[in-house]
């Protein structure tokens, strides 16, 4: 059990030339009282293997938050404009699709891209396509949860988180999920760790703030599917 100790004592005060009374309170705790320190978080999703850490390099070597900005049509594998600066024209709102697509022919990973698909509603072409058996035939396997899609992006395999808009005229949306050591608790609150292009691009972010532009998306409107990456 604690204890507590009050002590009067006399400090001399040399500005006022007198000795000043101090009460001292001394609080004394059995071993066994004394609180831990907090515990750290621990990471969700196991360590990043090699060749996640392969994928990284390539995810943050694509320069997304340059390239492939909204409001310029650009090439789909490169993110450079390929348009004029006076071009008005269609395909000049967001590039999240195009992004995804150009990571994956980076990594050898097949998913629907040009010219199979323009670059128009994109997004939700290849979310409907990764579960079709045309995605199946090509590798891509649904993924039940984020934890196993920040587990499976940890070992190195290409993962990508997709929301459909339930309306067909307006775009969906995907990302990528980066290798990265997730608290279980921040996993749990905003989703796995992606690195996207959009309104905004981001090398870093969580999903639940990449996907805030999509109403319905986060977090129970979002899907995850995997392809592993052949060395």
């Amino acid at each position: 059990m604690p204890w507590f100790r009050i002590i009067l004592t006399m400090v001399p005060n040399a500005r006022l030339g007198t000795r000043l009374p101090i009460l001292i309170l001394m609080l004394s705790l059995s071993p066994g009282a004394i609180p831990p320190a907090p515990a750290a978080e621990s990471s969700c999703c196991g360590a990043i293997t090699e060749r996640g850490k392969q994928l990284l390099a390539v995810l943050d070597g694509m320069n997304v938050e340059s390239l492939w900005l909204s409001h310029e049509h650009v090439n789909w594998e490169t993110g450079e404009p390929d348009k004029g600066e006076d071009y008005t024209g269609p395909g000049r709102s967001t590039h999240c699709s195009a992004f995804a697509a150009a990571v994956g022919k980076r990594v050898g990973v097949y998913m629907l891209r040009p010219p199979e698909h323009g670059q128009i509603l994109l997004a939700n072409a290849q979310a409907g396509w990764f579960g079709s058996p045309a995605g199946l035939r090509n590798g891509w396997l649904p993924v039940k949860d984020a934890h196993e899609a920040q587990s499976l992006a940890n070992r190195g395999n290409l993962v990508v988180v997709v929301f459909e808009s339930p309306d067909p005229h307006r775009p969906g949306h995907i990302a990528i999920v980066r290798p990265a050591h997730r608290p279980t608790r921040l996993l749990e609150e905003n989703g796995p760790e992606i690195i996207q292009a959009g309104q905004r691009n981001y090398t870093k972010t969580s999903t639940k703030v990449g996907f805030l532009a999509h109403p319905g998306a986060w977090p129970g409107g979002v899907r995850y599917y995997a392809h592993p990456i052949e060395q």
